[in-house]
Parts: C-alpha cells; structure tokens; sequence
C-alpha cells in the first residue's frame, strides 16, 4: 500500500497501552518495566487483532511506521503524538503481527528525515539488515526448581566458578566459515554437558543482545531488547538459558549500559536531536570506543535502562548482569585528556548523574530480583563499588578484582630466575582483598589485541609453561574470591581467540592440554566442594598466611578457612622449577594434613612430585608457628592439603 491508496480501515487507529502512573515513573527515571508499554506489542482494539506502536521521540515532528506491511511507504500509518507533552508517539494498526518488518520514519523539527529501528524491538533482522522485527515472547519456562532455589545457588557464600563464552566463537560448524553460526539449540545441545562435566557453577555470555558489527563482540548494542537473531529467536535463547537451569548451571549475560555506536538505524540522533546520548561531546563521546555515552541526567533514558536491566531478569530468567566499563560510566575524565572534560558541580571527576543511576539499578534490581548479582567490571579504586548503597557504596554484589589480574599475569610472565624480586607484587592483592566483594577475571580481553593466549604468557619450554598456567589456576582458584575463566584458557589455546573462528578444540588430542582441562575440571570440584575457599570468601577470617617471606626459594604458602574450626585448607606454591625435598612449614594447630590435590601430578602432565599418606604435624615451633609439617613441593607446581583434627 502506498500513500495514493491511502485505507482507512488500515490506518493509524488511537490507542495507548499508558496510564498516567507510567508517564510520571518514565518521567521520572524510575519506571522499570517500560517493555510492557514501548515497542511493537500485540494488541486488541475494538474487536480487531493487531499491534500498539509506541516510540518515544521527544524533538520529533513527525512519526510513522513503515515496513513490509505498507511497501514501507513513510506517510501510510502515522503515529500520533500524546497530548501530555512526554514526547511519545503512539497508535494501534489492525492486522500485524508476529514476523512483520519495520522500523520508524521520523522527521525532526529541523526537518531532517531518519529511519531507525525500534528502541524495544524484542527482535531484529539478521545483520546486515536493519529492520525489527514483531516478535512476541511467548514461551513456557521448564526451570521452576532452579528458579525457587537460586538463591542459594547464587548466595555470595556459595562458589561463582563463571565460564565466559563468546556464542559466535566458541563453536562453528565450519571453522573457516566466519559467517557460518550454530543456531542457540545447537550451541546449548553441546555447551550444557561440556560446562557441567567442567564443573564450572555459572556461564557469562559476551554481550547477546543485537549487534550490528560482528567486530565489537557485541559490546556495540543497537537493539537492547532483543537477543541476536544470528543464532535464532528470542524463544531459542530462552530454551538455552531454560537448559542450562534444569542441568543446574546459572546465566550470567554481559550489559553494557555505558556506550552505543552511531549506527544510522540505532540510538545516536534518534530523533534528530541528542536523544539517548550527552549533547556536550565532552561527556557524550567515547574516545576509546568511537561511540556514544547515554546521558544519565535525562530521566526517560535512565528509565530505558533500568527497564533493560530487569527486563533481562525477568523474560529471560538471568541470574545476574556483568556490568561493563562502570569505571567509564563513573569517572568523566575516563581516556580524556586534560581540558577534555570539565569538572563537576564540585570540582571532582566523578559524574554524578552515572553514579545516581547506578546505585539506582542496583537498588531496583535488588528489590526486584533479591536473589540474582550484578557484577561490576570496575578498574580504579573508587570506594564502595560492591558495598550497600545505605553505605554509602555503589550497590554491586561483586566487583571484577583487576588488580589481581594484572599483577598476577605480570608475576607469572618473569622467568622464575628473577621471580625472588617480585614477590611482593604477589601478595600485595591480600592488602586490599577483602575491601571489596572481588571476583577474579582471567577474562577475554587478556587474550586479545597482541597480549598473546594464556598459555604463551608463560616463561620456559613447553612443559614449563604447561606447569605454571597449572600453578596460576591454583593460585586463583584458592585466592579469596570468586572466578570467572574465559574459554580455552581451560584446555591451553595456543592463538589469540579470534570472534571470526572457532576454539583449537583439536589441542585436546595431546597430553598436555589434556591434561590441563583435567586439572581445571579438578580445580572446580575442589572450589565447589571444599566450604572453605566459598563460605567467606569475602571475609578476613577465610586467610591466613603461613609461609610469606621465602623469597630465596619463592614458596608462598597460606591457610583458607571455613567457619567451622577444623575447616582447612593449606596452599603451598612453588614458584621455580626447583623440587623440594623435606620442605619445613610452621602450621597453628596440632593434626593431621592430607593432600587433595597436586597440580604436578602424571593425571595433568606434571613429573609427579607428590605428597602421599596423612602429614602428621609435630610439637616443634617453627616460623612462629607451634607445631611443624614437612612437605615434597613440586617444582612450579602446588600442593593442596585439607586438614583433620587428632584422632580423626
């Protein structure tokens, strides 16, 4: 139909799905189930079946949808704008509904003329087309069991052992093929036993929600509401979150509430105007990134991402969001230069309107959903990003602990020759551990840009390098807090990952790498068997360093704890290749010591060195400690002993 055979009975017909309530919240930036009203969504007017549009364009002029329903003609359905002033455009059309294409033309008061793609579009066109896409969300969840006991499974005194993932890459059915994806039901048909037989408690999905470029990993949204139909439909991907709740595994999903691209179809200029974004470029564009931040001083765009964050929570059944670049977010000189960026009304660096906004997520998410967790990537100091905001805190369950990631990797990179010197930048990260609810990030960004796989990170032959990314899982898998490992740092990926290709599955056909995905898989059970590297994980009382100043033969070895007396867990690392025959350790309680673990043992590609039989602790005061043990330290290796009292 085009604008000469204008129907009647086709136009345009008043409708609104808005109460007054609704505006004020949305007006507000408090309203956060705004994906009940915006969008396309499936309706009843006077008897007739159809779709209620709804688009807010607050500098527009004019607003129609056009779309394959009306031969995309600009002038045949045209929305009516509220009489409240709120800048929303709305109206009901007769006989659409799920699979119709369209997008929104709209003419700015300038009388400049865009066409762009829903803000709530629940689906979108596979890229490199453009259009949303009606598209209910209709589907039957199987997950009650996970769904009424997730509050354990997501306690902060319950392990987080989080495999991060990557849909596009992690799997493809034809490695060469960059533009050939498994759907959601083939990835879920081979994710769900491999995660579990892994013994990994949680996955984080990269970024799903629609993306134009397949180059920014889905860190550059343009549709916030939809999962990304390269994989499928929005029903599939509930099915893949669905079976991964029924196998006991949790779903974290990446969100970025921080930046979008400037995409012709996208949020940039939405109307003609700075919608979504900062009109003053100094807060509004991101240098690093090339893309734009949301202005989190305008109430209806704190009300589109409050909305987006409980929207995933709520259709999609997630157990948590992944924050990404908060410290961008919170900080207005992020990758600024000086003169850059201007100051706030104080003087300071903080942008305060983001830091209003974030605690107001959390506190809506937490009121909502009380047993999920944001988790915030956050990389500067700045106070309180995981403590209560009646604190005076951000509000986040947990905070990616990037310091430790940086110095562990820089540890762990020198040859153990000069390690002796650089002991320090070890332990320095139990200073501060406690200060925040960290989780530790061996993340994707660590294996990109020229920074070199896991496994190449490590100094020494090859059988060197497999034995210290061995003594570095340890290392973090016993260190206070929680974990999150990307894909193929299990198993020992030997090239950078790359999203146009799939992982180097057929590595796994030799010993070494072999070996060390057991070793993980070990590593796994330990963390979510043993109550004392989870129970208080976040707390002081979990650590006690019991060897610390051994520079010469760099062996660190502390004590975690649960909160039962008895429950121990003894870490010794050995961080030459040097074995240690006969190793004297001063340990605070009399009992016996047997050892559950040992990353250099045959079954992971080590040489063996072992400790077998109960230790038994001697009367015999040694490093300040009132009884000894004597121990074989593996060379570049840990061993790992769990405690029993006498007589037991």
């Amino acid at each position: 139909m085009t604008g000469d055979s204008y129907n009647v009975e086709q136009a345009v017909i008043p409708f609104s799905l808005f109460t007054s309530a609704d505006i004020a919240l949305f007006q507000a930036g408090s309203h956060y189930r705004l994906y009940e009203k915006f969008g396309a969504r499936p309706a009843t007017c006077d008897g007739m079946q159809g779709t209620y549009f709804a688009v807010w364009a607050p500098d527009a002029a004019y607003v129609s949808v056009t779309g394959d329903f009306n031969e995309w003609d600009r002038y045949s359905h045209t929305l009516l704008p509220r009489w409240d002033s709120s800048g929303i455009w709305e109206g009901f059309i007769p006989d659409i509904g799920n699979g119709n294409l369209y997008k929104y033309f709209i003419r700015s008061n300038s009388g400049e003329e865009l066409f762009k793609g829903d803000p709530y579009a629940t689906m979108w066109e596979v890229r490199p087309k453009t259009a949303s896409v009606v598209h209910s969300l209709d589907y039957q969840w199987k997950d009650k069991s996970w769904m009424e006991e997730r509050k354990k499974h997501n306690s902060l005194k319950r392990p987080f052992s989080v495999y991060e993932l990557h849909l596009g890459s992690w799997r493809k059915p034809d490695p060469l093929n960059e533009e050939k994806f498994y759907s959601y039901p083939e990835i879920t048909r081979m994710l769900v036993p491999y995660v579990k037989e892994m013994g990994f408690t949680h996955v984080e999905f990269m970024p799903v929600m629609e993306h134009p470029f397949d180059g920014s990993w889905g860190y550059q949204l343009t549709g916030y509401y939809a999962p990304t139909s390269r994989y499928g439909t929005p029903q599939q991907f509930m099915e893949m979150v669905d079976t991964l709740h029924q196998a006991g595994i949790g779903v974290i999903l990446d969100w970025v509430p921080s930046h979008f691209p400037y995409d012709a179809h996208g949020l940039f200029r939405f109307d003609g105007s700075h919608t979504y974004e900062y009109a003053d470029m100094r807060k509004g564009y991101h240098p690093d990134w090339n893309s734009y931040i949301f202005n989190y001083a305008r109430s209806e765009v704190r009300s589109f991402l409050l909305s987006n964050a409980v929207y995933w929570l709520d259709k999609y059944h997630a157990d948590g969001l992944r924050v990404d670049a908060v410290a961008s977010m919170i900080h207005l000189d992020y990758s600024r230069e000086r003169g850059g960026w201007e100051p706030n009304e104080h003087g300071g660096n903080e942008n305060l309107e983001a830091i209003s906004f974030v605690k107001k997520l959390n506190e809506t998410v937490y009121a909502l959903f009380p047993d999920v967790q944001t988790i915030a990537e956050e990389s500067t100091s700045f106070y309180g990003v995981s403590r209560p905001t009646f604190l005076g805190g951000l509000g986040f369950g947990m905070k990616w602990m990037m310091g430790w990631m940086n110095d562990t990797l820089d540890y762990f990179k020198k040859d153990p020759v000069y390690r002796k010197w650089y002991q320090n930048d070890l332990t320095f990260s139990l200073v501060y551990a406690f200060s925040e609810n960290f989780m530790l990030p061996l993340s994707h960004d660590e294996v990109v840009h020229g920074k070199s796989p896991m496994l190449y990170k490590m100094p020494g032959d090859d059988w060197q390098k497999f034995a210290n990314l061995r003594l570095m899982y340890s290392y973090m898998f016993t260190h206070p807090g929680t974990k999150l490992l990307f894909m193929g740092d299990e198993f020992g990926q030997t090239s950078e990952w790359s999203y146009k290709t799939e992982l180097d599955w057929h590595l796994l056909k030799f010993r070494p790498h072999e070996g060390l995905k057991a070793y993980v898989k070990a590593l796994n059970h330990l963390y979510t068997s043993s109550t004392a590297l989870y129970e208080q994980q976040f707390d002081g009382a979990t650590f006690e360093w019991i060897t610390v100043n051994d520079y010469d033969n760099c062996v660190l070895v502390y004590i975690r704890k649960g909160v039962k007396p008895d429950d121990m867990l003894m870490v010794a690392l050995n961080m030459t290749p040097v074995p240690r025959e006969n190793y004297l350790i001063g340990v605070p309680v009399p009992g016996n010591w047997n050892e559950v673990l040992n990353s250099d043992a045959a079954a992971y590609y080590g040489s063996n060195v072992v400790n077998t039989g109960t230790v038994e602790a001697t009367k015999q005061t040694y490093n300040g400690k009132e009884y000894t043990i004597s121990l074989r330290l593996p060379p570049l290796g840990a061993a790992i002993l769990r405690y029993s009292a006498p007589g037991r």
